[in-house]
């Protein structure tokens, strides 16, 4: 399936409000601009805020309200880390973010346990074929993970 290409933070931060308008869902973020406020630059020297190439990092976190607790973490290195419940999913592409959040939102995501390995995991599949999987460790269900679980 063909996805939006986001060039930059905030058009994901965007499309995470589009998300959460479209379900009804508070949102709050915090942005952190340039190399000494980002988290994943070590390449800029210190006390630097912009890259070698002269360009400023942007990274933004962003808290939907709502069940489930959702909060996103863009990078500006083309992916995000989602939690969901307490569950992260690390390294999602910026570009699968609302498609993602829809997922999570319309009742896609669920949880499936397995006889072997043992274990629960939060699915949460996106068109195309696309899924992401991750495992819920033990004793963490909480209620929102607890009803959404699938045989």
């Amino acid at each position: 399936m063909d996805r939006r290409h986001f060039a930059g933070t905030e058009a994901v931060v965007v499309a995470i409000r589009e998300v959460a308008r479209e379900f009804g869902l508070g949102m709050r973020t915090t942005d952190d601009i340039g190399a000494d406020q980002v988290s994943r630059r070590t390449s800029a020297g210190a006390f630097s805020i912009t890259d070698p190439d002269g360009s400023l990092p942007h990274e933004a976190f962003v808290e939907l309200s709502g069940f489930p607790a959702v909060t996103v973490q863009v990078f500006p290195d083309d992916d995000a880390k989602i939690t969901v419940d307490g569950i992260e999913f690390p390294d999602v592409p910026r570009d699968s973010v609302p498609a993602f959040l829809r997922s999570v939102h319309t009742g896609m995501a669920h949880v499936k346990g397995t006889v072997f390995p043992p274990g629960r995991w939060l699915m949460v599949p996106l068109p195309g074929d696309e899924t992401y999987k991750e495992l819920v460790p033990r004793g963490t269900l909480s209620p929102w993970l607890s009803r959404s679980a699938r045989r």
